[in-house]
Protein backbone atom coordinates (compact mmCIF):
# COMPACT_ATOMS: atom_id res chain seq x y z
CA UNK A 1 0.00 0.00 0.00
CA UNK A 2 2.76 2.45 0.94
CA UNK A 3 4.63 1.60 -2.32
CA UNK A 4 1.46 2.33 -4.32
CA UNK A 5 1.06 5.73 -2.69
CA UNK A 6 4.71 6.63 -3.25
CA UNK A 7 4.46 5.53 -6.88
CA UNK A 8 1.33 7.67 -7.26
CA UNK A 9 3.10 10.69 -5.77
CA UNK A 10 6.07 10.24 -8.11
CA UNK A 11 3.66 10.04 -11.05
CA UNK A 12 1.86 13.20 -9.94
CA UNK A 13 5.10 15.11 -9.44
CA UNK A 14 6.24 14.20 -12.95
CA UNK A 15 3.00 15.29 -14.61
CA UNK A 16 2.58 18.68 -16.25
CA UNK A 17 -0.07 19.88 -13.79
CA UNK A 18 0.49 23.23 -12.15
CA UNK A 19 1.98 23.39 -8.67
CA UNK A 20 -1.36 24.70 -7.35
CA UNK A 21 -3.18 21.57 -8.49
CA UNK A 22 -0.84 19.13 -6.72
CA UNK A 23 0.23 21.19 -3.73
CA UNK A 24 0.29 18.93 -0.67
CA UNK A 25 2.26 19.79 2.41
CA UNK A 26 4.67 17.39 4.07
CA UNK A 27 2.40 17.38 7.14
CA UNK A 28 -0.66 16.42 5.05
CA UNK A 29 1.33 13.66 3.35
CA UNK A 30 2.52 12.37 6.73
CA UNK A 31 -1.04 12.28 8.01
CA UNK A 32 -2.26 10.37 4.93
CA UNK A 33 0.55 7.82 5.17
CA UNK A 34 0.04 7.57 8.92
CA UNK A 35 -3.64 6.76 8.59
CA UNK A 36 -3.07 4.16 5.86
CA UNK A 37 -0.01 2.42 7.26
CA UNK A 38 -0.71 1.98 10.96
CA UNK A 39 -3.36 0.72 13.33
CA UNK A 40 -3.61 3.82 15.50
CA UNK A 41 -4.75 3.56 19.10
CA UNK A 42 -4.69 5.79 22.13
CA UNK A 43 -3.39 4.43 25.41
CA UNK A 44 -5.75 5.49 28.17
CA UNK A 45 -5.79 5.12 31.94
CA UNK A 46 -8.61 2.73 32.91
CA UNK A 47 -9.63 4.98 35.85
CA UNK A 48 -10.86 8.43 34.81
CA UNK A 49 -9.79 9.88 38.18
CA UNK A 50 -10.73 13.59 38.23
CA UNK A 51 -11.49 13.96 34.48
CA UNK A 52 -14.50 12.10 33.04
CA UNK A 53 -12.88 12.30 29.56
CA UNK A 54 -10.04 10.16 30.91
CA UNK A 55 -6.27 10.44 30.71
CA UNK A 56 -4.16 9.34 27.73
CA UNK A 57 -0.42 9.10 27.18
CA UNK A 58 0.41 12.35 25.41
CA UNK A 59 3.39 14.35 24.15
CA UNK A 60 3.88 17.60 26.03
CA UNK A 61 2.72 20.36 23.68
CA UNK A 62 -0.24 20.79 21.37
CA UNK A 63 -1.21 18.09 18.89
CA UNK A 64 0.91 18.26 15.69
CA UNK A 65 2.94 21.13 17.18
CA UNK A 66 4.02 19.01 20.16
CA UNK A 67 7.75 18.59 20.60
CA UNK A 68 8.84 14.98 21.30
CA UNK A 69 11.95 16.32 23.06
CA UNK A 70 9.63 17.49 25.86
CA UNK A 71 8.71 13.91 26.77
CA UNK A 72 5.42 12.31 27.76
CA UNK A 73 2.66 13.11 30.21
CA UNK A 74 -0.87 11.93 30.97
CA UNK A 75 -3.33 14.41 29.44
CA UNK A 76 -7.08 14.58 28.91
CA UNK A 77 -7.85 12.18 26.06
CA UNK A 78 -8.70 14.06 22.87
CA UNK A 79 -10.91 11.22 21.65
CA UNK A 80 -13.96 12.97 23.16
CA UNK A 81 -13.58 15.27 20.11
CA UNK A 82 -14.23 12.30 17.81
CA UNK A 83 -10.70 11.29 16.82
CA UNK A 84 -7.33 10.43 18.29
CA UNK A 85 -4.89 13.33 18.17
CA UNK A 86 -1.45 12.73 16.60
CA UNK A 87 0.25 13.45 19.94
CA UNK A 88 -1.71 10.58 21.52
CA UNK A 89 -1.51 8.01 18.68
CA UNK A 90 0.44 4.80 19.06
CA UNK A 91 0.90 2.02 16.49
CA UNK A 92 -0.87 -1.01 17.96
CA UNK A 93 1.17 -3.55 15.98
CA UNK A 94 4.41 -2.18 17.44
CA UNK A 95 2.95 -2.30 20.97
CA UNK A 96 2.50 -6.04 20.42
CA UNK A 97 6.25 -6.10 19.70
CA UNK A 98 6.95 -4.28 23.02
CA UNK A 99 7.69 -0.97 21.31
CA UNK A 100 5.48 2.05 22.05
CA UNK A 101 5.84 3.87 18.72
CA UNK A 102 4.23 7.22 17.80
CA UNK A 103 4.11 7.20 13.98
CA UNK A 104 3.37 10.89 13.33
CA UNK A 105 6.55 11.90 15.17
CA UNK A 106 8.53 8.72 14.34
CA UNK A 107 9.67 8.20 17.96
CA UNK A 108 9.44 5.56 20.67
CA UNK A 109 8.71 5.74 24.37
CA UNK A 110 11.88 5.37 26.42
CA UNK A 111 12.64 5.45 30.12
CA UNK A 112 15.33 7.91 31.12
CA UNK A 113 16.85 5.49 33.66
CA UNK A 114 15.58 1.98 34.44
CA UNK A 115 14.77 2.81 38.07
CA UNK A 116 11.85 3.96 40.20
CA UNK A 117 10.73 7.60 39.71
CA UNK A 118 12.38 7.82 36.30
CA UNK A 119 10.67 10.09 33.77
CA UNK A 120 9.39 8.90 30.40
CA UNK A 121 10.83 10.46 27.26
CA UNK A 122 10.68 10.01 23.50
CA UNK A 123 13.66 9.05 21.36
CA UNK A 124 14.46 7.70 17.92
CA UNK A 125 13.48 4.04 17.89
CA UNK A 126 16.59 1.88 18.20
CA UNK A 127 15.27 -1.17 20.08
CA UNK A 128 17.44 -0.52 23.16
CA UNK A 129 16.40 -2.05 26.49
CA UNK A 130 15.03 1.27 27.79
CA UNK A 131 12.51 1.28 24.92
CA UNK A 132 11.07 -2.18 25.56
CA UNK A 133 7.79 -2.16 27.47
CA UNK A 134 4.95 -4.68 27.78
CA UNK A 135 1.24 -3.97 28.07
CA UNK A 136 0.33 -6.85 30.36
CA UNK A 137 -3.02 -8.63 30.65
CA UNK A 138 -3.54 -6.95 34.04
CA UNK A 139 -3.44 -3.54 32.27
CA UNK A 140 -0.06 -2.51 33.61
CA UNK A 141 2.69 -1.27 31.29
CA UNK A 142 5.99 -2.56 32.63
CA UNK A 143 9.60 -2.17 31.58
CA UNK A 144 10.80 -5.45 30.08
CA UNK A 145 14.22 -5.26 31.76
CA UNK A 146 12.53 -4.77 35.17
CA UNK A 147 8.89 -5.97 35.20
CA UNK A 148 8.50 -4.57 38.74
CA UNK A 149 8.53 -1.04 37.28
CA UNK A 150 5.23 0.20 35.84
CA UNK A 151 4.14 3.28 33.94
CA UNK A 152 2.37 5.41 36.54
CA UNK A 153 0.49 8.73 36.53
CA UNK A 154 1.07 11.13 39.40
CA UNK A 155 -1.48 11.43 42.19
CA UNK A 156 -2.02 15.14 41.53
CA UNK A 157 -3.33 16.84 38.40
CA UNK A 158 -2.94 20.36 37.09
CA UNK A 159 -4.82 22.38 34.50
CA UNK A 160 -3.73 22.30 30.88
CA UNK A 161 -3.96 25.11 28.37
CA UNK A 162 -7.21 24.39 26.55
CA UNK A 163 -10.48 22.55 26.34
CA UNK A 164 -13.93 23.19 27.70
CA UNK A 165 -13.98 22.19 30.46
CA UNK A 166 -10.26 22.82 30.81
CA UNK A 167 -7.99 19.83 30.04
CA UNK A 168 -6.09 18.14 32.86
CA UNK A 169 -2.49 16.95 33.01
CA UNK A 170 -0.58 14.51 35.25
CA UNK A 171 3.08 13.58 35.22
CA UNK A 172 4.18 10.14 34.01
CA UNK A 173 6.99 8.11 35.54
CA UNK A 174 8.06 4.56 36.25
CA UNK A 175 7.17 3.43 39.76
CA UNK A 176 7.10 0.10 41.56
CA UNK A 177 4.15 -1.97 40.40
CA UNK A 178 1.76 -2.33 43.32
CA UNK A 179 -1.93 -2.91 43.92
CA UNK A 180 -1.98 0.06 46.34
CA UNK A 181 -1.87 2.48 43.40
CA UNK A 182 -3.34 0.30 40.65
CA UNK A 183 -5.78 3.08 39.70
CA UNK A 184 -2.70 5.06 38.60
CA UNK A 185 -1.09 2.14 36.75
CA UNK A 186 -3.74 0.32 34.69
CA UNK A 187 -4.00 1.15 31.00
CA UNK A 188 -6.05 0.13 27.98
CA UNK A 189 -5.94 0.55 24.20
CA UNK A 190 -8.76 2.29 22.36
CA UNK A 191 -9.38 2.80 18.65
CA UNK A 192 -11.84 5.46 17.52
CA UNK A 193 -13.84 4.55 14.43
Amino acid sequence: MRFTIILFLVFISCSKKSQEEINISQEELSIVLDEISYENYEIYLLENLDDNRGYCIDIKGSKSNANPENGLQAHTCYSYQGEISVDQKFDQSRIQENEFYMPFFDVCMEVENPESSSMIQLKTCDKNENQKFSLNTNGKISLNSDPNLCLTVSENSREGGGGNPIHKIRNLSLENCTNNISSLQKWGLRKIQ
